[in-house]
C-alpha cells in the first residue's frame, strides 16, 4: 500500500514536471523577455533603497505608527520574530514577501548580502505573489516557502492610516495655537486655515509623486527621484533636523512643565545652583536616557501611540476648565497683532508638520485608493482641534496667555493638574522614537564589527540626547523655538519641497494650472519661511540679551 502511494505520488510529480516543462518551452521567448523587465524593474527599484539613509523607513514607520490591534504577543514564532522588528508596527508595506530586518541587523549589509536579491526591498514587494501550481501540490514545498511567497497580513486599514495621521500631525503644536492667536490676532486663524488647504494638497503631491515610478516609498525616496542622490540627502537631512529640534522643544516642555508644578525646587551642586527650570530639564534628560539605549522599541510605539488621546485629553481640560470651571471668560482679543505676525506664521506653520510621514502611510494602506479620504480627515480633525484651543485659550487667558497654554491653568483644579501632568508624560514615551531616526543614520556610518557598533551607537545616541539637553537650556523658549522650527523647517518639508519635487518628477504631464498652483505655494512658503525665520530669529536673541 506504501508502495503504491509513492508510486501515483511520484506519477502526480512526474506529470506535472512534464506539463511545466511544456509550458517552460512554449513561453520560452516570453518568460525571458518578463525576466529581463523584471531585473531591469528589480534594478531600478533598487537603487531607491541602498543610498543613505537606509534606515528611514523603518525608524519613521515606528516613530509614527499606531500598532495594529490584530498583533498577538503570544503568537506563532513568526509573529514574535516580527515583533522584535523595527516594522511591527501597521505601518508596514503593502505586501512584503521578504523577513522583515531585525532592529539588531547591521544597516550597512556585507558586501555578500549583495549577491542576495531578495533580501533588497523592491516594487514586487508591492505586488501580490503569482499563484505557484507546483506549491499547491506539495505541501513541503509550500510550507517552506510559505514565508517567502505570502503577503504579511497585516496591512493599514482605513481608521489606523487616520490615527497614524492624527498622531503625527496633532503634537505638542496644539499646546501653542493660543499663543499663535495672540501673536497674530484673531485674523492670524485664517493662517491656520490656509496653511492646512496648502498642506493638503501637497500631501497629495506627494502621492502622485510616489505613484509615478516602482518603488518609491519614502520622502527621501521622492528626493532621490526628483534630484538624485544629491536631494535624497538633503531632504533626509532637513527631515532629520526637524527630528532633533522636536527632541529640543521636549526638554524645554519638560522643564517648563514641572517648574509650574514645583516652581520653588531649586538644586545646589559645588557652587553651582540650578533653578526648577534647568533642575527638572536635566532630571527629564536623565530619565528619557535609558529609553533611548533601547534596542527594540516596539512597546514604547505602543505607549507613543497613546498620543492622540493625550492630544483629546489635554483639550478637553482646556473646555472644561473655562466651560465647566468658568475661569477668566472675559478677554475679547486683539484683532491682529502686525508687530508679532510673523511668529504666529511660524506656529502654525509647525501644526502641519506630517509630511515626513504621509508617503509611509500611503504605501502602507490595504486600499491606497482611500488616502485622499485619510487626509482628509486628518486635516479636517486637527484643524478644528488647533482653531477650537487657539478660541478657547486667547479667549480664557488673553495677552496673559503662556507659549503652552498649560502654564496658565489654574493649579488647584482637578482639570489643571490632569492637562498639566499628561504633558508631562507624554514626552517621556516619544522622545526615545523621535531621536532614534536621527541616531539611526548616522548608526550607518559605523564599521560592521558588531561590538565596535553598539558601543559607537551607544555613543551617539548619548550625545545626542545630551546636545538637546545643552540646546534646550540655551534656547529656553518654547514658543519661539517652535516658530523658528515652522518657519525655517516645516516650509521647507510641507509647502516648497512637495511642489518641487512634483515639478520635477512629473515635469512632462504637469498641466499649467498644476504648475502656476505649485509655484504659487513655492512663492508662499518662500516669504513665510524668511518672515517666519527673522522674526523668530530676532525675537530669541532679543530675550536672550535681556
Amino acid at each position: 500500500m506504501k508502495n503504491s502511494v509513492s508510486e501515483q505520488s511520484f506519477y502526480i510529480e512526474s506529470e506535472e514536471e512534464e506539463d511545466e516543462r511544456d509550458g517552460e518551452n512554449r513561453n520560452e521567448s516570453d518568460s525571458d523577455e518578463s525576466l529581463a523587465d523584471d531585473n531591469r524593474q528589480q534594478s531600478k527599484t533598487g537603487s531607491y533603497n541602498t543610498s543613505w539613509p537606509q534606515s528611514y523607513r523603518q525608524s519613521i514607520d515606528l516613530y509614527s505608527s499606531v500598532p495594529s490591534p490584530s498583533i498577538n504577543f503570544l503568537g506563532t514564532p513568526t509573529l514574535s520574530r516580527f515583533g522584535s522588528s523595527f516594522l511591527s508596527s501597521s505601518l508596514t508595506r503593502r505586501h512584503t514577501p521578504e523577513s522583515l530586518p531585525s532592529i539588531i541587523k547591521p544597516l550597512i549589509p556585507k558586501p555578500e548580502d549583495d549577491y542576495l536579491p531578495h533580501q533588497r526591498p523592491s516594487s514586487h514587494s508591492l505586488l501580490p505573489p503569482i499563484p505557484s501550481r507546483k506549491h499547491s501540490v506539495r505541501k513541503d514545498d509550500k510550507s517552506s516557502h510559505i514565508s517567502h511567497e505570502l503577503p504579511i497580513s497585516r496591512q493599514s486599514s482605513f481608521g489606523q492610516a487616520v490615527l497614524n495621521g492624527i498622531n503625527v500631525l496633532c503634537g505638542v503644536g496644539i499646546l501653542s495655537t493660543s499663543y499663535a492667536a495672540k501673536e497674530g490676532g484673531w485674523v492670524g486663524l485664517s493662517i491656520l486655515l490656509i496653511f492646512a488647504i496648502l498642506s493638503f494638497y501637497t500631501g497629495m503631491l506627494l502621492r502622485s509623486c510616489l505613484d509615478s515610478e516602482p518603488g518609491l516609498e519614502t520622502y527621501p525616496d521622492i528626493g532621490q527621484a526628483a534630484f538624485g542622490t544629491t536631494g535624497r540627502v538633503v531632504i533626509s537631512i532637513i527631515l532629520y533636523v526637524e527630528l532633533y529640534a522636536c527632541c529640543v522643544e521636549y526638554i524645554i516642555l519638560e522643564g517648563d512643565n514641572l517648574s509650574s508644578l514645583f516652581p520653588n525646587a531649586h538644586l545646589s551642586l559645588i557652587g553651582l545652583e540650578l533653578n526648577a527650570h534647568h533642575l527638572f530639564a536635566i532630571l527629564a534628560t536623565l530619565a528619557v536616557l535609558p529609553t533611548v539605549w533601547l534596542r527594540d522599541m516596539s512597546i514604547l510605539s505602543y505607549i507613543s501611540a497613546g498620543g492622540v488621546i493625550a492630544s483629546v485629553l489635554v483639550v478637553i481640560c482646556l473646555f472644561w476648565v473655562g466651560l465647566v470651571d468658568k475661569v477668566n471668560m472675559h478677554s475679547s482679543g486683539q484683532v491682529v497683532n502686525i508687530g508679532t505676525f510673523p511668529v504666529a506664521i511660524g506656529l502654525y506653520g509647525y501644526c502641519y508638520s506630517g509630511h515626513a510621514v504621509f508617503p509611509n502611510i500611503y504605501t502602507s494602506m490595504a486600499q491606497p485608493n482611500r488616502f485622499p479620504a485619510v487626509l482628509l480627515v486628518c486635516f479636517a480633525i486637527c484643524t478644528v482641534m488647533y482653531a477650537s484651543v487657539a478660541y478657547m485659550g486667547y479667549t480664557m487667558f488673553g495677552e496673559s496667555i503662556e507659549s503652552q497654554f498649560t502654564l496658565n491653568m489654574p493649579k488647584d483644579l482637578l482639570a489643571s493638574k490632569i492637562a498639566l501632568w499628561t504633558t508631562v508624560v507624554n514626552p517621556f514615551t516619544k522622545y526615545a522614537l523621535t531621536i532614534s531616526p536621527v541616531a539611526m543614520s548616522l548608526e550607518e556610518l559605523i564599521p560592521s564589527n558588531h561590538l565596535k557598533s553598539h558601543i559607537y551607537a551607544i555613543c551617539i545616541r548619548t550625545g545626542l540626547v545630551i546636545s538637546t539637553l545643552i540646546v534646550g537650556l540655551s534656547i529656553p523658549f518654547f514658543g519661539l523655538v517652535m516658530s523658528l522650527i515652522g518657519s525655517l523647517l516645516t516650509m521647507l518639508v510641507t509647502l516648497i519641497l512637495p511642489c518641487a519635487c512634483f515639478l520635477s518628477i512629473l515635469r512632462s504631464k504637469v498641466t499649467i494650472f498644476q504648475g502656476i498652483l505649485c509655484i504659487m505655494i513655492i512663492v508662499v512658503g518662500v516669504i513665510s519661511s524668511a518672515i517666519g525665520s527673522y522674526s523668530a530669529i530676532s525675537r530669541i536673541i532679543e530675550s536672550l540679551c535681556t
